[in-house]
């Protein structure tokens, strides 16, 4: 019916037009070419308009179409929480908020992860995290840290919540083992070796700081074993433990008007959180730190042997893909990245006066400088 009456409107628009035609002037064709002229731009744009939507609905229909055959729902919803902020945690979120983009557009899905939430080292502030990505029906949260991975951990008891942390040294020390819905990354040091570099670079060596956060999981078994490796090399060693940033610099200072020859300090979020400032109190001492991360040493630490945060980051943000399109059947309880890069600051080196080639014939070497971040 409705194209019948389109015809006939059309047909009577046709007549009077045609009688308007005869009774007017010759300038009438103009004014109708002109007419003309406009219908075929309007019919070009009508035309390019529908081929966009057309083209837009076929993307779309093809991404949800992908989604589809691969099993896999439109849209996840992942929780990604720091501990708190530094350099170390600060280069693991953005390698996984990297990696879960690549992976949602791979598979022609969204992975919604909103912020990457800091727990600002308070675990008051971390628990109303995780009770609020619970309460949003997160698919997964990815703690990085220790603290961080220890209350996701429990805020996902009940739900059984896929909880993937990232960079935990001893996940057996903190209890973070034996838990079906929990698995992740670890860091884990290599302590003997860094003690191996501290004694290549100066084989003269005699008395060791060990600096440290009792507060943290992570420095627990590190320290024991520098302890035990010291002992048998009858080593001395100081130690000096700190909970807070001001705690972290007058240890520091402590340490350097003790005369230590060294300081070790492992992957502690503590003591990394105040790097850039007892830096320069060692540096000005003549004391090479050794740690446990390269962001220590980016900070304006000596040196350090350990894992790429980067790639322990996209390593985690694949695991937590994982656990939420496929369940965490057969997963590990974590997987420990492998280490052996040793990276040098050389701004400190150079203010030590300390010859690091030594290093070179250890390992993978890699050069930095002093940032902030």
């Amino acid at each position: 019916m409705k194209k019948e009456m389109v015809k006939k409107v059309f047909a009577c628009g046709m007549s009077a037009a045609m009688v308007f035609a005869m009774a007017a002037c010759g300038g009438s064709s103009e004014t109708t070419a002109a007419a003309a002229d406009t219908t075929a731009a309007s019919a070009d744009t009508t035309a390019a308009a529908d081929t966009t939507a057309a083209a837009d609905t076929t993307a779309a229909a093809a991404d949800t179409t992908a989604a589809a055959e691969t099993g896999l729902k439109d849209t996840y919803k992942v929780a990604v929480v720091k501990q708190m902020d530094h350099a170390s945690l600060d280069e693991i979120a953005d390698a996984i908020v990297a990696e879960l983009d690549k992976l949602a557009e791979e598979n022609g899905i969204t992975i919604d992860y909103g912020q990457v939430y800091s727990g600002q080292g308070d675990q008051s502030i971390l628990m109303q995290i995780g009770d609020q990505a619970i309460s949003d029906g997160v698919d997964a949260i990815i703690p990085i840290a220790t603290l961080a991975a220890q209350v996701m951990t429990s805020c996902a008891e009940e739900t059984k919540t896929p909880v993937v942390f990232a960079a935990i040294s001893d996940p057996e020390e903190a209890d973070l083992v034996g838990i079906d819905y929990v698995t992740g990354t670890s860091d884990a040091l290599n302590t003997d070796f860094i003690l191996d570099m501290m004694l290549a670079q100066n084989p003269d060596v005699q008395k060791v700081g060990l600096l440290y956060s009792l507060s943290e999981p992570n420095s627990t078994t590190p320290i024991a074993e520098a302890k035990a490796y010291l002992d048998a090399k009858n080593i001395e060693y100081v130690e000096a433990t700190a909970n807070t940033n001001d705690e972290v610099i007058s240890a520091a200072s402590v340490l350097a008007s003790e005369g230590v020859d060294a300081v070790f300090t492992p992957t502690d979020n503590i003591i990394m959180a105040a790097e850039t400032t007892i830096a320069q109190t060692f540096a000005e001492a003549g004391i090479p730190h050794y740690t446990g991360a390269d962001s220590f040493v980016r900070n304006g630490a000596f040196t350090t042997c350990g894992v790429n945060y980067t790639d322990l980051g996209t390593k985690t943000a694949d695991l937590a893909f994982e656990a939420m399109t496929k369940g965490m059947d057969g997963m590990e309880d974590f997987y420990k990245m492998d280490g052996g890069i040793i990276t040098v600051n050389t701004e400190t080196a150079a203010e030590l006066t300390i010859d690091y080639s030594v290093f070179a014939d250890m390992g993978e070497l890699v050069e930095v400088t002093t940032t902030e971040d």
